[in-house]
């Protein structure tokens, strides 16, 4: 859906500046949510894609909720992690900001390369009460961010009120030395390493960091009790509650003809279907 055909126009950042939300408030939400990263006891973060999603898991008891880029692309038709979703991801955040949970929101690289646009992004959904914020180094065209261009970035998402989430690529993308990168990024918050699942090179990473360590929930991967153990603080879902949807969705009507559906699609399954960047 293209948001020229809405009725409203969607809200800008610069609008964001002027929500209702309190200094009391923007200093509230942090806390709280950084203090459920515990190494040892981490917070099982689940990622939703839209409204729905976000009001059954915040039904369901989970005190923070986070957003999926790629859920938030394919239900818009378009490419993940090519900085072309800002407004869908502002709108969803503004959407499920209500809802009696913390909010953390995947707004990719930042949607710029520009330090200040990055600052005024964060800005606007502090305002809007959203309690942290994922920034990630990988590029559409499977290289990393330099280093120190995403040390600016993360710099410049910091002061607003909200817990900054570090994450590097180098695992997904298999480029970069992550513990480099790691190291780099400890001004942050925290620290997010998707596809990193050797318990070992977990348990190393998150002793030698003094930041929380967030890892990605892989279903054939360790266990949330066994990533306890090496010291993680946070376990996302990431696309995997989105796969798994549309994988019940087919199962449901292939099921009304007698048939079986295929295991839930993989993420570069799903972002094969989606429009590529341009």
């Amino acid at each position: 859906m293209n948001f020229s055909d809405r009725r409203e126009p969607p809200m800008n950042v610069s609008d964001l500046r002027d929500s209702p939300a309190s200094s009391s408030d923007l200093r509230e939400f942090p806390a709280s949510f950084g203090e459920l990263h515990r190494p040892g006891d981490p917070l099982l973060l689940p990622n939703a894609w839209d409204y729905g999603s976000a009001a059954l898991l915040a039904a369901h008891g989970f005190p923070a909720i986070g957003t999926t880029s790629l859920g938030v692309s394919a239900v818009y038709g378009k490419p993940d992690a090519a900085g072309a979703t800002r407004a869908e991801t502002i709108e969803l955040a503004e959407a499920i900001k209500d809802l009696g949970v913390l909010v953390t929101v995947d707004i990719e690289g930042g949607f710029s390369d520009d330090p200040a646009e990055v600052s005024d992004l964060v800005a606007g959904l502090a305002a809007l009460g959203v309690a942290g914020v994922n920034l990630e180094d990988g590029r559409p065209d499977g290289t990393l961010r330099p280093v120190e261009l995403h040390q600016r970035i993360i710099e410049a998402a910091k002061g607003h009120g909200v817990f900054v989430n570090a994450r590097t690529d180098t695992c997904w993308l298999k480029t970069g030395d992550t513990r480099e990168r790691v190291s780099a990024y400890e001004h942050a918050d925290g620290i997010f390493v998707p596809g990193l699942s050797d318990l070992t090179e977990i348990a190393e990473i998150a002793a030698g960091t003094p930041r929380p360590l967030n890892v990605l929930y892989q279903p054939a991967g360790p266990t949330l009790a066994q990533l306890a153990a090496a010291g993680v603080a946070r376990v996302s879902t990431g696309s995997l509650l989105y796969r798994a949807a549309l994988q019940g969705a087919l199962a449901a009507v292939l099921a009304a003809r007698g048939e079986q559906a295929p295991p839930v699609p993989t993420y570069a399954e799903i972002a094969a279907m989606l429009p590529q960047p341009r």
